[in-house]
């Protein structure tokens, strides 16, 4: 019999298990595998925790077995905070993948506990696949995710664009595989317009909202070389929703560097503001947010999801300042800067456009089962060396 590959999936937020968990399952269900799961970093912490976001205890329910814990993250939001947390997470996850000795690492993006994942792996000689490696985004987590590459031995891109930038950094071609976006794929089967509606008074605070009526979504995440201005960016923002007097559910910031501005913009506003329509939660299972992103005016913000989920599902999004500069978008997206006003004018030419044609752009065709296929059954290599193109 043969030796069932051990495959370890590095979790360190809610996002990379609502967006991957078409990969877990297909994993899971081969004979081929033995799965482990880390959760670490954000992903264990109270505060970004709620009843209907524990992935643990998701993890346990969808009937995975082999779940670690990683707790490495230091409280504070700024730079020096993030690179020791960075540094306490190479220790920890080098203990964990010496308990359990992975044939293959397996990590996602560009967050700085994931850069720690790829870090101990390459250094225990273990292999790494990356998924979503060559995108640009103009911001330190482009620099993160390129560096994740250079580290990385598999690599799963999202589009042809992104697959071509990783071959011109060096990668070998036959190792580097564009099945198209997790993301997308997970939209394509699991967005529906009423998936099961939790209950907003058992999480989240602000307004109560009827999302049967016309209501819009914001997703606004910090970036990491603006620290210090983001303040001032999130009242302007936060005003220009609020201007258009339209009920809106929005999330609050990632774990980044620069994520306690935002929080406290938020949460004053959420205290003092009088007559607002706001509501603010934490992450959502991943049907319940896609059921909402697909039923939404409109996605205001600067997340990843406004690039690749609203493009599949057609959805207007309006995208502040910098932080995907760069990204492969369809016409869905209107860019404009941080400042109220442009904001308000993008809001205003989004209501008046509605729907966009759906873009296939980041769909592939079984994503999940061929980046499973191919985790499984690749032939291993642990030495890199420069992959030289053709002049």
């Amino acid at each position: 019999m043969n030796k069932k590959r051990k495959i370890c999936f590095v979790i360190t937020s809610f996002i990379h298990y609502s967006r991957n968990f078409l990969i877990l399952e297909e994993l899971r269900r081969r004979d081929d595998t033995e799965l482990h799961i880390i959760v670490g970093g954000a992903a264990l912490l109270p505060k970004y925790l709620s009843k209907f976001t524990n992935i643990k205890e998701e993890l346990r329910r969808g009937g995975f077995t082999h779940i670690h814990d990683a707790y490495f993250n230091l409280e504070g939001s700024d730079g020096i905070t993030k690179a020791k947390t960075a540094g306490l997470g190479t220790i920890e996850f080098s203990t964990i993948f010496g308990a359990i000795q992975p044939d293959l690492v397996l990590v996602r993006g560009d967050r700085f506990e994931v850069l720690a994942a790829a870090t101990a792996a390459a250094y225990m000689n273990i292999p790494v696949a990356h998924i979503e490696g060559g995108d640009v985004s103009g911001t330190l987590d482009e620099s993160v995710r390129h560096a994740i590459t250079k580290l990385a031995h598999i690599h799963f891109t999202t589009n042809e664009d992104a697959r071509k930038r990783v071959i011109c950094m060096g990668e070998r071609p036959e190792y580097v595989f564009n099945f198209g976006s997790p993301d997308v794929e997970l939209v394509h089967k699991a967005a529906t317009d009423s998936a099961d509606v939790i209950d907003f008074d058992e999480t989240g605070s602000g307004a109560r909202i009827a999302f049967n009526n016309d209501f819009l979504m914001v997703m606004y995440h910090p970036v990491s070389t603006e620290v210090g201005t983001l303040g001032e960016k999130t009242r302007m923002l936060l005003e220009a929703v609020h201007e258009t007097g339209m009920p809106a559910l929005w999330f609050w910031p990632n774990f980044d560097a620069g994520a306690e501005e935002i929080s406290h913009e938020l949460r004053r506003f959420r205290d003092t503001a009088e007559g607002h329509t706001i509501r603010f939660t934490r992450y959502l299972p991943p049907k319940v947010f896609l059921a909402l992103l697909k039923n939404t005016k409109m996605l205001i913000g600067n997340s990843s999801a406004g690039i690749k989920e609203c493009s599949y599902l057609g959805v207007p999004v309006v995208m502040t300042g910098t932080r995907q500069n760069g990204r492969l978008r369809s016409e869905n997206v209107v860019e404009v800067s941080d400042t109220k006003e442009d904001i308000k004018k993008a809001i205003q030419k989004q209501m008046t456009h509605g729907r966009y044609p759906a873009s296939s752009m980041y769909h592939g065709e079984n994503t999940a089962e061929r980046i499973a296929e191919t985790l499984a059954t690749v032939p291993l290599y642990i030495q890199k060396t420069f992959h030289e193109q053709e002049p």
